[in-house]
């Protein structure tokens, strides 16, 4: 609600998003210097804010719990500082683990220990997937193809080259290719 403590917590988070939104583009050690510039003062704010607001009797549980859960994990939300690969937030993790999340009670039924890690090692694939923008379709396509023919059980090594960060997969995986049979 505009004008709540809520609204004014948000309200340092956005200042940060937004700095995220405007050094996007900067190679990993110009975003590190720059979240240590321009974030760093955003969040000793935050954190003034925090301990003051904490200080003020509320009857407002959700208000108390957020700033309680702030105060316990400074160190965790403040771990994006010290590298410019890590990401702000989590979200794009949770966005992609949310239909596994949702699909956990149907697969509840999965008939034994084995079925379960087959769900698990299929998801695994698909998710990793998309995370490396391949074409799902193809990518596994091309791996229940190779890999079967290579001779990975002697050599395991071999595997690396269908992993789907792989430089070596074929075009056909990748999603800037003109037939997509499966998009994210």
């Amino acid at each position: 609600m505009p004008g709540s403590k809520g609204a004014e917590g948000r309200a340092h988070i956005d200042l940060l998003f937004k700095v995220e939104n405007e050094i996007k583009d900067l190679t990993y050690e110009e975003i590190r210097e720059q979240r240590l510039e321009r974030s760093r003062p955003i969040l000793d704010a935050f954190w003034s804010w925090v301990d003051e607001t904490a200080a003020i009797p509320t009857t407002n549980e959700k208000l108390t719990a957020a700033l309680n859960y702030s105060r316990n994990q400074k160190k965790y939300l403040e771990t994006f500082l010290e590298d410019g690969r890590l990401p702000i937030s989590n979200n794009l993790c949770e966005a992609s683990i949310r239909p596994f999340a949702t699909g956990r009670r149907a697969w509840l039924f999965a008939d034994s220990p084995k079925g379960a890690t087959a769900n698990a090692v299929l998801y695994t694939l698909v998710e990793s997937a998309r995370a490396n923008e391949l074409d799902v379709y193809e990518y596994l396509n091309y791996l229940l193809t190779e890999i079967p023919n290579s001779d990975y059980l002697n050599r395991p090594e071999v595997l690396e080259k269908y992993l789907p960060w792989s430089q070596e997969l074929p075009e056909v995986c990748r999603l800037n290719h003109n037939y997509k049979k499966c998009l994210k």
